[in-house]
C-alpha cells in the first residue's frame, strides 16, 4: 500500500486503481512506478511514500467510538507488553484497540457482543493482522484464555467482568479499563476490592499538537483533550 500527499498534506491511502483528489486524476499504473512524486491530470504533485500500520489504521471503516492512539500508547507503554505477550480485549467496537495490540503481538483474542459491531471490527482487523482471533460472545459469560499477561476492557460495567478476569490473568498480568466517567471509575475500584487486583493508577492522557510555520511556533487552537479514564490493576 502507498500514500500520497498534496501540498495541503491531506493523504490518500492507496491499494489499487486510480485515485481521485479534488487536485485532479492520478492514474494507477503512474503509482505503481514507485515515483517518490506523481502528478494529476491537472497538473499538481503529490509526494509519494510507503504505508506504515498507522496510515492503514487511518483509513478503516469506523462505526461505534473508537480508542485513538494516545490512549492506545499509554496502555502498551505502562502494561510492558511485547511480542510474546498474551492479550485479551473485550468491547472490540470498531476494533482499533485490538489493531494497536495487535502490532505489538499475535497473540490476542478479542470479544464482541453486538452482532453489527463485531462485523465491522472483523472487517478491519482482517485489514490490519489476520491472526487476531475476534469472538462474537459476551465477556461476561466467562473468558476461554488462560494465562493473559493483559486484559483489556471498553465496558460500561466492567467489574461485572473482574471473577473472569481474576482466573484468566496470571500473576502479575495487568487488567486496563478504558471509562469515559469518573463515577464508572470509582464504582470500579470499589468492585475491584473483592479480588486479588491490585489498583495501579488512575490515568488520562492528553496530547496537544503545535503549529510550527516559519517564526510561527505556538499550540494549535484546538487539542485533543478527555476521551477516557485509563484505570490499571495488577493480578497478585
Amino acid at each position: 500500500m502507498k500514500v500520497l500527499l498534496d501540498a495541503k498534506k491531506r493523504r490518500y491511502v492507496w491499494s489499487s486503481g486510480d485515485i481521485h483528489t479534488e487536485e485532479g486524476t492520478i492514474k494507477e499504473a503512474e503509482i505503481k512506478t514507485n515515483a517518490s512524486i506523481v502528478k494529476t491530470n491537472k497538473g499538481a504533485e503529490l509526494r509519494v511514500f510507503d504505508a506504515s500500520f498507522s496510515d492503514i489504521l487511518s483509513n478503516l471503516y469506523t462505526g461505534p467510538a473508537v480508542v485513538n492512539a494516545k490512549d492506545a500508547g499509554a496502555i502498551i507503554a505502562h502494561t510492558g507488553i511485547n511480542a510474546k505477550s498474551k492479550i485479551v480485549d473485550a468491547g472490540t467496537g470498531s476494533g482499533f484497540l485490538a489493531a494497536y495490540l495487535s502490532n505489538i503481538t499475535d497473540s490476542i483474542t478479542t470479544y464482541e457482543k453486538n452482532k453489527l459491531h463485531y462485523e465491522i471490527a472483523r472487517k478491519n482487523l482482517k485489514k490490519i493482522n489476520p491472526k487476531v482471533e475476534i469472538k462474537n460472545k459476551d465477556i461476561a459469560l466467562g473468558i476461554d484464555e488462560k494465562d493473559v499477561d493483559l486484559v483489556t476492557l471498553d465496558l460500561p460495567t466492567p467489574w461485572e467482568v473482574l471473577a473472569h478476569v481474576e482466573k484468566a490473568l496470571k500473576s502479575g498480568g495487568f487488567l486496563v479499563c478504558y471509562l469515559p466517567n469518573m463515577n464508572q471509575v470509582q464504582e470500579l475500584i470499589e468492585a475491584s476490592k473483592s479480588y486479588n487486583l491490585l489498583l495501579e493508577k488512575v490515568l488520562e492522557t492528553i496530547e496537544r499538537e503545535w503549529t510550527i510555520h516559519g517564526q510561527i511556533c505556538r499550540p494549535k487552537h484546538e487539542m485533543l483533550g478527555h476521551t477516557a479514564f485509563l484505570v490499571f490493576f495488577r493480578k497478585y
